[in-house]
């Protein structure tokens, strides 16, 4: 049989259940939900169902006026749908590489646009970074995802998780930034010779410095946001 054949790509490339639990990872870049009950993904990452599944977007009352103000000032960038019922969910964004953490008690922060799927066991909440609002043209928000249970983010490329320590805090590019422990709280900078450095001729060049003890998870990639209008 040809190595080329339809039955040889097929046997390949099928979906295969490796009997992981809730969240597989079907190929590097395409998450498998096995989902029995309800789950959390980002807005428009569903590629695929099988089941009885029911797709619901995030109420924009969910979580009070204040999130609301937020998803006002953040587009629709921070959007989650619930997925509730049973079946196989295959989720995917534009081809990134995607990571599935277990926290267990444990708090992460996410950058919005790489938050992809999460179990509800785990309290959500937006947080608008306000202080860099006038500086880039998204990308200003990011998600704490706190207790016990799976999340899944993504990345483009091979991700680098740099480890914070008392005295040695690490600086990073927002744009590749993707996410980091719950105890941290950077701080937004700027410095005129790094943006000459990353080779940026005009506008601020904006950083993120982490004091403290924990990890920064950051990307070879350097994602540029647009703005999205609420219209």
């Amino acid at each position: 049989m040809s190595k080329y054949s339809i039955s040889e790509f097929i046997k390949n490339t099928e979906q295969e259940d490796k009997g992981e639990g809730l969240f597989e990872l079907e190929t590097p870049r395409m998450l498998e939900v096995n989902l029995n009950g309800m789950v959390w993904a980002k807005a428009g990452s569903m590629v695929a169902y099988n089941g009885k599944i029911k797709y619901e977007r995030e109420g924009i009352l969910e979580h009070g006026l204040g999130n609301m103000f937020k998803k006002a000032l953040t587009g629709e960038g921070t959007s989650l749908m619930k997925a509730n019922g049973q079946g196989k969910l295959y989720l995917a964004d534009s081809g990134k590489k995607i990571i599935i953490l277990q926290l267990q008690n444990e708090a992460i922060y996410v950058n919005g646009n790489d938050l992809l799927a999460f179990e509800p066991s785990l309290k959500h909440e937006i947080k608008l970074m306000k202080r860099v609002a006038g500086m880039m043209a998204g990308g200003l928000f990011n998600v704490r995802c706190e207790g016990s249970g799976m999340v899944a983010i993504t990345t483009h490329y091979e991700p680098l998780t740099l480890r914070v320590t008392p005295g040695k805090p690490v600086v990073t590019d927002p744009n590749a930034t993707v996410a980091w422990s719950g105890n941290l709280q950077p701080e937004f900078q700027t410095d005129i010779s790094f943006k000459t450095f990353v080779g940026r001729g005009s506008g601020e060049s904006i950083q993120m410095r982490f004091e403290g003890d924990g990890f920064v998870i950051v990307q070879p990639y350097e994602e540029v946001y647009m703005q999205q209008s609420n219209s």
